[in-house]
């Protein structure tokens, strides 16, 4: 896998109906990769469809329609992905979500967990044989600098039904990114399939523009004047996807293109260990589901 070919490679994206997805899997298609892009909206799906395709100049573009806050979607947006390919090369995960109020997901989950985390560790779980079957491989989670706010995994309210910040919880479910790719990543140890995670920036994109209120407002209207744009915020996820001096590195966390140290908490191996435990006992999959 080079940074400059990904002829006859299969790259799946989610969150690529805007911002740094939309960015990553453009460049994806530029390098010459079969892309598979996620849409919770029909339109915007074939909107983002049609700008990959020019980007790439061909036409070896997929929308696949998934919900990331419904396990059910998740899985019949997986089975539909599998149906269309034998093998994945290029898995980036990218969907994120903030929110100021208390919500919850289809399946009566706190939705910021429900996004942010099972939506990567369901999601990768319904593909990974196909991302082993693509080996060499990578996985790639996209986290945030927002995980320093969180001081670890608060698993005596995971659904914090007992108390609701939304910019502290967001920064748990990016702490949870990261504890879930150093798990990944050891499991797969041997496959030839790498995991990591990364910080893209602060990104002027849609990010947050489903808040309303003081949040809503300054997305939609202050976040083009100061922040990143998707493209450059684009680069450590391309980069961590393609480049080459990465082979055969895993379990690590970068930000602007190079390897960065996450916090303490990040690095907890027995709180990452109990979070795979907890995501596979709420999605009904592994040795607990077994024995039952």
């Amino acid at each position: 896998m080079t940074s400059s070919s990904l002829s006859g490679k299969t790259a799946v994206v989610t969150g690529a109906t805007q911002g740094i997805g939309l960015a990553a899997a453009e460049a994806f298609a530029r390098m010459g990769a079969r892309v598979i892009i996620t849409a919770r909206d029909a339109k915007k799906g074939e909107a983002a469809k049609q700008a990959i395709m020019k980007a790439g100049g061909h036409d070896k573009v997929d929308v696949v329609d998934v919900d990331f806050a419904s396990m059910a979607s998740m899985r019949a947006g997986a089975a539909a992905l599998r149906s269309r390919v034998d093998r994945i090369h290029i898995l980036l995960n990218n969907v994120g979500a903030v929110f100021m109020e208390r919500q919850v997901s289809k399946d009566g989950l706190e939705l910021t967990f429900a996004t942010n985390h099972l939506g990567y560790f369901l999601w990768t779980h319904e593909l990974l044989e196909l991302v082993k079957g693509g080996a060499p491989a990578r996985i790639v989670n996209v986290s945030s600098a927002a995980h320093q706010a969180a001081r670890g995994v608060d698993f005596d309210d995971l659904q914090r039904a007992r108390s609701y910040s939304g910019f502290p919880v967001y920064g748990e479910s990016k702490l949870m990114n990261i504890l879930y790719t150093k798990e990944l990543a050891r499991r797969l140890e041997g496959t030839g399939v790498t995991v990591n995670c990364l910080h893209p920036g602060v990104i002027a994109s849609g990010f947050g523009t489903n808040n309303k209120g003081i949040l809503g407002f300054a997305t939609r209207h202050l976040s083009p004047i100061f922040l990143t744009s998707p493209e450059k915020g684009a680069r450590t996820s391309i980069w961590a996807c393609t480049a080459p001096e990465l082979a055969g590195t895993t379990g690590r966390y970068f930000s602007s293109c190079k390897e960065a140290r996450p916090t303490k908490a990040a690095t907890d191996m027995a709180a990452a260990a109990r979070l795979w435990r907890v995501s596979e006992e709420i999605c009904g999959i592994g040795p607990a589901a077994a024995a039952a």
